[in-house]
């Protein structure tokens, strides 16, 4: 499950077995943070400019404060837009809208689309906790891993409170800068919900055939996106996704990407002045089908704003 969904979860989440969150030492995790790096971009046309950072949506104390970097982008921009709203993100109605979309609408329940050896993989898994299948027959796959993640990466120490988005959205209030969204919460959920139940099922098989990788890899992703690694990032996450579940990265990134894409340049075109910080999880600027090449390709000056990076790392 890709970490830029997580913080969309509002569902409880499963608590899981204290073997499955062993970390490394205070003193050796602390000896393994890199430097921070960020993820920004600049795109500038003749009289403005939007800033394109790469979000990391569950983040610990310790990753703030934040690049100089990204302070300065905040401060120039007159306005910023995220990837939703953040009026609704904590609107009453967006929890209602989630569970609808992560239930079932035609009759099959979480036994039925679930190949028998996942199934099993998951009822054990499950009763080390005193939980058992029967209590998600109606959520989706995507749902059932989502929450499984959350457990894992809460476990760490990771907090949605603490993610990238939601420290500029209230950053954002307390300056009285405008906000925005790219996509409503129902657009989020639409797209999760038109996955395929076939790479859905796949996606949770990978994670119940050995949860302590979920940790390396979240640990991996944490440490690429500290750095600002473009390249690792790349092929790690948004490459690896093309590669295994290719129906889900056209409908989960490349699409809305599209979609994204005139509402991100109206931002150059309609303005003649103000900036904006466009804040969105990283794989939607990486690679191809990211928005930072497709803003290039369309002639518009784009530059890597990060003290220190190399320069090929801003392809």
């Amino acid at each position: 499950m890709k970490s830029r969904l997580l913080c969309l979860a509002l569902a409880t989440t499963l608590a899981l077995p204290a073997a499955f969150a062993e970390q490394p030492s205070a003193a050796a995790a602390a000896a393994a943070q890199p430097p921070q790096r960020p993820l920004l971009w600049k795109v500038s046309d003749a009289d403005n400019s939007v800033y394109l950072l790469g979000s990391f949506h569950l983040l610990k104390q310790d990753d703030y404060p934040l690049p100089k970097e990204i302070d300065a982008a905040f401060d120039d921009a007159e306005s910023l837009l995220f990837e939703v709203d953040p009026r609704e993100m904590s609107a009453p109605e967006t929890a209602a809208i989630i569970q609808k979309y992560a239930a079932y609408a035609d009759g099959k329940s979480l036994s039925t689309v679930l190949p028998k050896p996942t199934l099993d993989k998951l009822g054990n898994l499950l009763a080390l906790t005193g939980g058992s299948v029967q209590m998600l027959e109606q959520s989706e796959p995507w749902m059932v891993s989502l929450s499984l993640v959350l457990g894992i990466t809460n476990a760490m120490g990771f907090k949605a409170d603490l993610g990238l988005d939601r420290n500029l959205m209230a950053r954002a209030a307390a300056a009285n800068k405008p906000t925005a969204g790219l996509e409503t919460i129902e657009d989020q959920m639409k797209a999760m919900d038109s996955v395929p139940y076939a790479e859905q099922a796949d996606g949770l098989d990978e994670f119940l055939g050995d949860p302590k990788q979920a940790i390396k890899q979240m640990q991996d992703m944490h440490g690429w996106w500290r750095s600002g690694d473009v390249a690792r990032l790349d092929d790690g996450m948004r490459a690896d996704m093309a590669r295994k579940t290719p129906e889900s990265y056209k409908l989960l990134d490349v699409d809305r990407n599209n979609a994204w894409l005139p509402k991100v340049e109206a931002r150059l075109k309609d303005s003649k002045s103000d900036d904006t910080l466009v804040v969105v999880g990283s794989l939607h600027l990486l690679g191809e089908d990211g928005l930072v090449e497709k803003l290039r390709a369309k002639g518009y000056a784009v530059e890597r704003v990060c003290e220190g990076c190399e320069a090929p790392a801003a392809n």
